[in-house]
């Protein structure tokens, strides 16, 4: 006796799974969130508290011997755009980034909203491209604010000119405006894989906290990790190792060997944990 397959699921006139949760409205709930306001309140205040310290502490390059790209902060306001991503590179700018990333799926799951959600029904992958999408342009908008504002302040400060570069030269605004471009976009895709650590430890837990601190804790661990010299190459497989390369592009000439490097690493990692984060929640008994 053959078994009758079973009758497909009811789905109510109208009901269209691709327009459930759409973009506009998750970037809007997310925009008046507190921690929005206050991340962007800090990325808008460090060129601020930079244009005061060199205003009161003077020449920043005459406390060291070495030449870099500080040393060029008050030359023009290019460079103080460019000196204020430099500065924020290495830790402030993974803040941004783990906490639009790490905190959106963990917050909803930590104010018990998540199931409601997914009961509206708004089907799982649908839910986390959504987060994902929107997580990600938050994260681009922060890194384009602080060089924006950075670079009207400097301009305010020190005038409109040319790019000084620190071992001599200069590159003409035009061209240092794409260069300035360029950093942005490569500091974008180095992040991503703070991104996806913080995306997909929020698909894990209920704790937006540990979501965040995790994906900052990891995110230092590899840095810490691209200093011990005696891994030899395998620091190569680190994106920490490849954070500055960036710096490749405020030179005389644009070198483009160690960003494409690494971009794959980044990419590579990112995609993976992306895909976990993904393939888990699909999975996962959603209780809150």
């Amino acid at each position: 006796m053959s078994q009758l397959a079973e009758p497909p699921p009811e789905v109510a006139d109208g009901y269209r799974a691709g327009r459930t949760l759409p973009f506009r409205v998750e970037l809007v709930r997310q925009l008046k969130r507190r921690r929005t306001m206050v991340m962007g309140g800090v990325l808008f205040a460090l060129p601020v508290i930079l244009l005061i310290a060199f205003q009161v502490g003077g020449d920043p390059g005459g406390g060291n011997n070495r030449v870099n790209l500080m040393d060029t902060a008050t030359a023009s306001g290019a460079n103080f755009a460019a000196v204020n991503l430099f500065a924020a590179a290495g830790f402030l700018l993974v803040i941004p980034v783990a906490l639009f990333c790490g905190d959106t799926v963990a917050s909803e799951a930590s104010w018990s909203s998540l199931r409601y959600l997914l009961a509206a029904p708004v089907p799982r992958a649908r839910l986390l491209w959504s987060k994902l999408a929107v997580g990600l342009t938050l994260s681009l908008a922060a890194l384009v604010l602080l060089p924006v504002v950075a670079l009207i302040a400097g301009t305010a400060a020190y005038g409109w000119g040319p790019l000084q570069l620190p071992t001599g030269g200069a590159l003409p605004t035009g061209t240092a405006a794409q260069r300035l471009l360029i950093v942005v976009a490569y500091l974008m895709v180095s992040q991503l894989v703070t991104a996806a650590l913080a995306f997909w430890l929020s698909t894990r837990t209920d704790a937006p906290l540990g979501a965040v601190g995790g994906a900052v804790f990891l995110t230092i661990i590899g840095s810490v990790l691209d200093e011990v010299t005696a891994l030899g190459d395998w620091r190569h497989f680190l994106p920490a190792h490849w954070q500055y390369a960036w710096l490749d592009a405020v030179r005389p000439r644009l070198e483009w060997s160690d960003m494409i490097q690494g971009t794959s690493i980044s990419v590579t990692y990112a995609l993976v944990l992306f895909a976990l984060a993904f393939r888990g929640f699909a999975r996962k008994d959603v209780v809150s």
